[in-house]
């Protein structure tokens, strides 16, 4: 069994108490550290490696945007799970647009948060539906992709890693992330969550495409 590694940040104790408690629920979760503000969670991303990180937004010393945004600048791999009590547009785009993974609410309950952990960890994207409706908006034109830039960006919106994208469609690993650099150089997006996203928000693929 694999065993997914977790930093949880949050500036109540309560709360990291809980999440605790839930995550330890689960035999391949281990939890390890927790932050109660931004810097601190930078700190601990860099020291203890995890592979997810839950995430508060509204943090002391740097929100969850700047913290977000602090682990693109710095390259660091951990795939971050927004928790939070809020769900409007203004609040959860920044998050998205700096990378976050998915969110969840603060009052989950502790199988959901489980497989919420499971599966950003799996690569996917995890937003729940009225959440997904609020962040895609309106369908906006897609500039021109070539036919198998199309089907990578199918792909990546269905939580394909580079290799998995690689096996389904019959070519080398490189020719993949060409593709990818590609793609998110005409559609001016930053990384494959707002290719994932931009792909549902045009039709390409189905809103729950990716989401179990």
């Amino acid at each position: 069994m694999t065993e997914i590694r977790v930093l949880i940040v949050d500036d109540h104790p309560a709360v990291r108490r809980g999440l605790r408690i839930f995550l330890e629920l689960a035999a391949d979760l281990r939890v390890t550290g927790e932050a109660a503000d931004g810097p601190t969670a930078i700190d601990l991303v860099e020291q203890t490696a995890p592979d997810v990180v839950l995430l508060d937004m509204v943090l002391p010393g740097m929100d969850g945007v700047a913290v977000l945004r602090e682990l693109a600048r710095r390259a660091l791999p951990a795939r971050v799970l927004v928790v939070t009590s809020f769900t409007d547009r203004a609040r959860l785009l920044p998050a998205v647009r700096a990378g976050a993974r998915g969110y969840l609410s603060k009052d989950v309950d502790p199988q959901a948060l489980v497989a919420a952990v499971r599966s950003v960890h799996a690569g996917h994207l995890l937003l729940e539906p009225e959440v997904a409706t609020t962040l895609l908006g309106a369908p906006a034109d897609t500039p021109a992709l070539t036919a198998r830039e199309r089907d990578v960006l199918a792909l990546i919106a269905d939580g394909r890693s580079n290799r998995e994208i690689a096996r389904a469609l019959v070519v080398a690993e490189k020719t993949v992330k060409t593709h990818v650099s590609s793609i998110l150089m005409k559609l001016g997006l930053a990384d494959r969550t707002q290719a994932a996203l931009h792909a549902v928000r045009t039709g390409l693929v189905p809103r729950d495409s990716g989401h179990d």
